[in-house]
């Protein structure tokens, strides 16, 4: 049977970086989008020129109809949904939670949490012996991001626990569920969040004094995928640098 593998924020970035390494693989893809659809066209152009199958979905992760919908079409696209790369996300402008703005606040919740527990629950309902998921969390879930992102932080911890209490749930179907917990890495959610800089003014600081790229986390996140790992499960690998 053909693996085929949901990632939502599947356009750019670490999401990009997985549905290609996916697709070199011989997965077939639903690329979840929320804006980039130029972004995501192009990837599905490129993986059905190369002789793989993949199709582009707008999602708002945190709508329930909206999810429900990302999972019919790519199970009608390409057939019963083996995987789930639970990628979406988003910050807001940085800076101390006293001064964040209370709408900022619930986006960052509602889409990196919500979001994530919406995607992970239709996962568990489509997935059967064999399937996996992998959360993609934040090394912030333990430093706590103090004076940029403590909502954010907060958020992807709750994405650690969700991974740890589904495994122990799904893990007796045979359905494993990890998560990879990036450090800071090149993506433009920097840039989102006011601080374009901040892959490089952390390079100082990371043990490994540089900062990672998609394709460091996309790596992790395929062998998390594949049958490499068929022993593993309620895992939160940190792939951070050092930090």
């Amino acid at each position: 049977m053909s693996q085929v593998t949901v990632v939502t924020g599947g356009s750019r970035g670490i999401g990009a970086a997985t549905v290609r390494r996916l697709a070199a693989l011989g997965h077939h893809l639903a690329i979840g989008y929320r804006q980039a659809r130029t972004e995501a066209d192009v990837l599905v152009h490129d993986i059905e020129a190369a002789g793989g199958r993949a199709v582009a979905i707008r999602v708002d992760t945190t709508s329930a109809d909206d999810v429900d919908a990302l999972f019919d079409t790519a199970a009608t696209a390409l057939g019963p949904i083996t995987g789930l790369v639970n990628n979406a996300g988003v910050t807001s402008p940085a800076g101390n939670l006293a001064d964040l703005r209370v709408e900022d606040l619930r986006a960052v919740v509602d889409v990196n949490l919500v979001g994530a527990l919406l995607c992970a629950r239709r996962a568990a309902q489509d997935l059967t012996e064999g399937g996996a998921i992998v959360n993609v969390s934040s090394a912030a879930a333990t430093l706590g991001s103090p004076g940029e992102y403590v909502h954010y932080a907060a958020a992807k911890a709750a994405v650690d626990a969700l991974t740890i209490g589904l495994a122990k749930e799904l893990g007796p179907r045979g359905i494993r569920v990890n998560c990879v917990a990036p450090g800071t890495v090149r993506t433009d959610i920097h840039t989102t969040s006011g601080i374009p800089d901040r892959p490089d003014r952390m390079a100082a600081v990371i043990p490994l004094r540089r900062a990672g790229e998609p394709d460091d986390i996309a790596a992790a996140i395929t062998w998390l995928l594949s049958p490499e790992a068929s022993f593993t499960t309620g895992a939160v690998l940190r792939v951070a640098g050092g930090l």
